[in-house]
């Protein structure tokens, strides 16, 4: 299946599948995106039978809301191409362990939505990447078990604000601010079995572009990532647990993001991103997204710190 969430015309959230041409509704007061994860099998089932006789709205009309707001939000950097470009290197402690930052499930946008541009950016940037999303809680998990903890996938669009990051990334703390504003999901949340005949040498093996204001400026395949799916769930399932409605990214691929091609083409690459700039991400078999960027609020001042025992005097 490919689900969705559509918002009705008083702006209520509700769950959708893709029908051809149209996307079929469960009836108003129905599950909510959330709750159909967490019900697993029994509710994607039941979801398909419900959908037939619900309301069809063609996808050309549809007014699409956030896909879902996961518990939580986990990024991995999983292509080599890209660290490399955007790093110079890729150190040997990479390739041990696959890493991530935490991300904010409350920053989750709607595949076709405005994105603002956060306070104080002037170095805004998309990442184009891929997410799994969880179907089933589980811990300790290995790659073959994780597999099945899997229920599908979705286009994840991983907003950054470059500048901020450069400061933030001095510290060992990690993204904050940098990587807080907005996430993009969507549009569709397809189901794994959906893409079983895409997977090559335990991969996920799917094309992805983005264009921005019309003009291709990367792409990749899925293939390339250096851990499969399976694999990321179960690292992220390690001493702790993966819950239903977890989402994880796979972090940008290679030329998915400008501050890769500024860096190996500064010459010809575009600009930063500004308000009017569009952006599309397309991945075969997840659809795509196209959110155009506007203006943000002015920043909200917050005093600096108060010297407490005058280092740097």
């Amino acid at each position: 299946m490919r689900l969705t969430t559509l918002l009705d015309a008083d702006g209520r959230p509700r769950v959708g599948v893709l029908d051809d041409d149209v996307i079929r509704l469960l009836d108003a007061g129905g599950p909510t995106m959330a709750q159909v994860i967490d019900g697993g099998a029994e509710a994607l089932a039941d979801v398909a039978r419900r959908v037939r006789h619900g309301d069809a709205v063609p996808v050309a009309a549809a007014t699409f809301g956030p896909l879902l707001t996961p518990p939580s939000v986990r990024d991995f950097l999983t292509y080599e191409r890209h660290l490399a470009e955007l790093a110079g290197s890729v150190p040997t402690e990479w390739y041990e362990e696959p890493l991530f930052y935490f991300s904010n499930p409350a920053a989750i946008t709607a595949p076709y939505a405005e994105v603002r541009i956060p306070p104080r950016v002037r170095e805004f940037d998309y990442e184009l990447e891929v997410g799994v999303v969880v179907g089933r809680a589980g811990s300790d998990l290995s790659p073959r078990a994780a597999a099945d903890h899997i229920l599908g996938y979705t286009i994840f669009n991983d907003w950054s604000g470059r500048d901020l990051q450069v400061r933030e990334m001095r510290f060992p703390m990690g993204p904050s601010k940098s990587k807080d504003s907005a996430i993009t999901l969507g549009p569709w949340l397809v189901t794994a079995d959906e893409l079983a005949d895409r997977v090559e040498d335990g991969l996920l093996a799917l094309r992805t572009e983005v264009h921005l204001n019309g003009v291709r400026t990367g792409g990749d395949v899925t293939s390339n990532m250096s851990w499969s799916f399976p694999e990321l769930v179960a690292y992220a399932s390690r001493g702790t647990v993966v819950r239903p409605g977890d989402v994880l990214g796979s972090g940008t691929c290679g030329t998915g993001c400008l501050a890769e091609i500024r860096r190996t083409n500064p010459d010809t690459a575009p600009g930063w991103l500004r308000a009017g700039d569009v952006v599309r991400l397309d991945v075969e078999e997840l659809g795509f997204t196209q959110n155009r960027l506007v203006a943000g609020p002015a920043a909200v001042e917050v005093p600096a710190g108060r010297r407490r025992i005058g280092v740097g005097e």
